[in-house]
């Protein structure tokens, strides 16, 4: 599990703004863009994991937002897969904007054959 871990980037633009997404009032990354964006971080890390017909899906975010970052700047998520049990995974998290830790916690996804729970979740839709 050393090698399984991956960051992703991205720039915080006025749509990914708490302003725009409705998670508060100011012009500064979001809450659910960083979340989002660890995430992303954790489906990179896990996919070498992946069999045919597989994903992974998230099922649990405890993750503290630290600092406030404005538009503009850079954020990167990693995420480092520090356990898993059959298809459970446990990753660490961090969000960082280019002054530091923006946000740290833990995350978990479980692999899920993808035809099966896409049927699942539509089966909703005939209740």
């Amino acid at each position: 599990m050393d090698n399984m871990t991956a960051t992703v980037n991205e720039t915080v633009t006025p749509e990914k703004t708490a302003a725009s997404v409705g998670s508060g009032s100011l012009p500064v990354y979001a809450t659910p863009a960083m979340l989002a964006l660890i995430e992303k971080a954790a489906c990179v890390a896990v996919s070498p994991l992946l069999s045919e017909g597989e994903t992974s899906v998230g099922t649990y975010l405890a993750v503290k937002h630290l600092a406030a970052t404005p538009v503009g700047m850079n954020v990167s998520a990693t995420a480092k897969l520090i356990e898993r049990d059959g298809r459970k995974l446990v990753f660490n998290v961090t969000a960082s904007d280019e002054c530091g830790v923006i946000g740290e916690g833990t995350h978990e996804r479980f692999i899920v054959l993808s035809e099966r729970f896409t049927e699942k979740t539509n089966a909703k839709l005939n209740k």
